[in-house]
């Protein structure tokens, strides 16, 4: 690096050695080339451990950290933060892909705007037929966050910025995360749902772009935790999350935040849980479901009302 790095790219990963070097390659395409690389290896049984410290035995931008027993996904990140000395902090999962200009993007609005953090679009990397990957377009609720460019807003002023629930999407001033605390919430799947409405409703202002700068992947074989909503504790931690954000944005009084919250809750999560509820062998599945999908609809007419599906299946 001829300058100091600015930013910090936390990468943890859990048995991922098909796609790890991927991860890392994209990383090092990034046409923002001031960077450093904390990649946590979360106690692997496979090679994924072996293909970070390849990585950093060839390019000294990126340091790796293994975690004696595995910690889960929360705790990689939180472990990284930890270690972080640049102005700016993001994230990858070590099994998606950035875009080449992510950081560049991301971080360029940033310093010109003095806002706390920014967001981008991403599109989800599904499996193709000739046994690759292949980007989907950006989808409408992506879009909504992320389009058009805005610069120093609030959720006040762009309530749909609260349907980017994903930590990889974003990069964010590290003093940022110090001043306000915040964490990832250790021992639990789908940390980033809380801890993106604690970054929208403790930032002074934040920065979105319509650029798409990760690739999600949904895996080949399924192996994705994201891909298991069919196990009733994948479902509470999930149902919690859920819960959980719009808490924070009733907690800080952002009420037409969290009705597009719910809008998008209803439109987008609850009906693929609901499908597989149809046909679910534990009835404490429906209960969970049931319970939830009742809290929303309680919130008011403002927010929608839950899908005919749902209303069928769990009332």
């Amino acid at each position: 690096m001829s300058n100091p790095p600015v930013v910090t790219v936390i990468v943890p990963g859990f048995d991922v050695e098909d796609y790890a070097q991927e991860a890392l390659d994209s990383l090092l395409a990034q046409t923002l080339t001031d960077w450093v690389a904390v990649l946590v290896d979360d106690a692997s049984s496979d090679r994924t451990g072996a293909i970070f410290d390849a990585a950093a035995a060839a390019d000294p931008r990126f340091r790796v950290i293994h975690h004696d027993r595995q910690r889960g996904l929360s705790a990689g990140r939180n472990t990284g933060l930890d270690l972080v000395t640049t102005p700016f902090v993001g994230f990858l999962d070590a099994d998606d892909r950035l875009s080449p200009r992510a950081l560049e993007r991301l971080i360029d609005t940033v310093v010109h705007s003095g806002s706390d953090f920014a967001l981008g679009a991403y599109v989800r990397l599904r499996p193709d037929a000739g046994g690759g990957y292949s980007a989907g377009d950006v989808q409408p609720w992506v879009a909504a966050a992320t389009d058009p460019a805005l610069v120093g807003t609030t959720l006040e002023a762009h309530p749909e910025a609260s349907g980017n629930i994903v930590a990889w999407s974003k990069v964010s001033r590290i003093d940022f995360w110090r001043r306000t605390g915040l964490r990832f919430p250790d021992g639990k799947l789908y940390e980033d749902q809380v801890v993106a409405q604690q970054m929208y409703t403790r930032a002074r202002s934040f920065d979105v772009i319509p650029d798409v700068v990760v690739e999600w992947r949904e895996r080949a074989d399924g192996s994705s935790i994201t891909q298991h909503k069919e196990a009733l504790p994948v479902l509470r931690d999930y149902l919690e999350a859920l819960a959980g954000g719009l808490e924070v944005l009733d907690a800080a009084d952002q009420s037409a935040a969290a009705a597009a919250r719910v809008r998008l809750i209803l439109a987008m999560d609850v009906p693929p849980l609901v499908r597989i509820a149809q046909t679910h062998p534990d009835d404490a599945y429906r209960r969970a479901l049931g319970a939830f999908v009742r809290e929303l609809d309680a919130r008011g007419t403002d927010a929608g009302s839950p899908p005919d599906i749902a209303a069928a299946l769990l009332w």
